[in-house]
């Protein structure tokens, strides 16, 4: 089995390219949606969360409020309203149990099917440490306006802040630059999604053949 990370900065596409490889034969498993489980109540991490960050981030039936809860955590406002980012205290609880969970995932991907390629996809696999963990590491990129567009299209927001809210967020992510020198392979997803799946064919096959050279040897 090989063990694939994919990764890049807010709204560069990652889900976008991760569903192309599961088109192609890949096991993905996307890191959100383990936090999203992680925080339901009643879990560990939820526990520790609402502890950390007080019960102003829960929703009136106990769920955790994920805007108010990134308002506090990459900080807001200016002046005297401005808060403190505490983004690396949300990490410290986070990110252990779902780097738990995905090598969990990725074990049980691999006792049923040795020749798997088992994809992470998650923004922070650098920024967690979490980067070796990985035989191969892609990541994608785009320009900074198509940034902007796609974030404001998924919040349903202006483009002005949208371009305010990336920027915010992209200060607790490294920034490409330093991802694509930690790259196995890069995806350019600033064009079409034609371009962007020829890109992740010409990956997905040399992925293929590893998958199966580590399984002969």
């Amino acid at each position: 089995m090989l063990k694939v990370g994919l990764t890049g900065g807010i709204a560069s596409g990652k889900s976008v390219v991760g569903e192309m490889f599961v088109v192609l034969g890949a096991h993905l498993v996307q890191a959100d949606r383990i936090a999203h489980s992680l925080m339901q109540p009643g879990e560990v991490v939820y526990n520790e969360v609402v502890q950390h960050f007080g019960r102003e981030i829960l929703n009136p039936d106990g769920s955790v409020n994920r805007a108010k809860l990134a308002e506090l955590a990459f900080g807001s406002g200016s002046g005297e309203g401005k808060r403190t980012p505490r983004v690396e205290e949300l990490n410290r609880i986070v990110h252990p149990a779902v780097i738990r969970s995905q090598e969990e995932w990725m074990n049980q991907v691999g006792c049923q099917d040795r020749r798997a390629v088992a994809i992470v996809e998650a923004a922070l696999i650098l920024e967690a440490g979490a980067g070796e963990r990985f035989n191969r590491l892609v990541v994608v990129t785009c320009n900074s306006e198509q940034r902007a567009e796609r974030f404001a299209a998924r919040h349903k927001i202006d483009l002005e802040s949208a371009r305010k809210e990336v920027a915010r967020r992209m200060a607790a992510q490294l920034p490409d630059e330093e991802k694509i020198k930690a790259a196995h392979f890069v995806i350019n997803n600033s064009g079409s999604l034609e371009s962007t799946r020829i890109q992740v064919r010409r990956v997905w096959e040399k992925l293929r053949s590893e998958a199966d050279q580590n399984r002969a040897s």
